[in-house]
């Protein structure tokens, strides 16, 4: 009898320790990072027109492997650089990819200028910062992908053309949630303009 109740209490402690786990897991997935500032100028048929000031960024050039430029930046922010300085997390993540390669970038906060940035250790990344640029940006959920992304390009530029706005470079991905977010994911795809 004793044995049996022990097993109940136990199942009873685990039952409550998993259901509060369960309902607070939403609040642990959402991390309160910094966001990068834009102006949002205008929009039209799902697409925004923004005002993005210049701003710090540190950019991972390489292959295929998006993997190893993630964990090169994200070793810089956590003090692999010459100031040994932990830095924090912003969102979004900057991704650029082509048959035979792939970009990706992560933004500096907003108090970190040129002069005080932290240089990487690490040659194959790459200190900048941007210049201040109109951008287009239209939004869509779940995980990125590539069909994803070629789509909404093609959508994105189709409707620029057939609003007389010019484009002024590259599309790229804006990945706002950590791969270990499930549900309620943000992306974007945003390119330059003329405006």
């Amino acid at each position: 009898m004793k044995n049996k109740l022990h097993i109940y209490r136990c199942f009873k402690t685990n039952y409550k320790c998993l259901t509060s786990f369960i309902l607070l897991f939403p609040f642990f997935m959402l991390s309160q990072y910094e966001t990068q500032r834009f102006e949002l100028i205008s929009s039209f048929d799902n697409i925004e027109i923004r005002y993005y000031p210049s701003s710090m960024m540190i950019k991972y050039d390489g292959g295929k492997d998006s993997s190893s430029g993630f964990g090169s930046l994200f070793r810089y922010i956590s003090g692999s650089n010459d100031l040994n300085q932990k830095i924090s997390m912003t969102t979004p993540v900057h991704m650029r990819k082509t048959e035979n390669k792939t970009t990706m970038e992560f933004v500096l906060p907003a108090e970190i200028k040129a002069k005080t940035a932290p240089i990487p250790s690490n040659s194959s990344l790459e200190l900048y910062e941007s210049k201040a640029q109109h951008y287009a940006a239209i939004k869509y959920g779940g995980y990125t992908n590539l069909e994803k992304e070629i789509r909404l390009s093609e959508e994105l530029i189709s409707k620029l053309k057939l609003n007389n706005i010019v484009v002024n470079g590259e599309s790229r991905v804006l990945v706002y949630n950590s791969p270990y977010r499930f549900i309620n994911r943000s992306n974007e795809i945003i390119i330059p303009i003329i405006y």
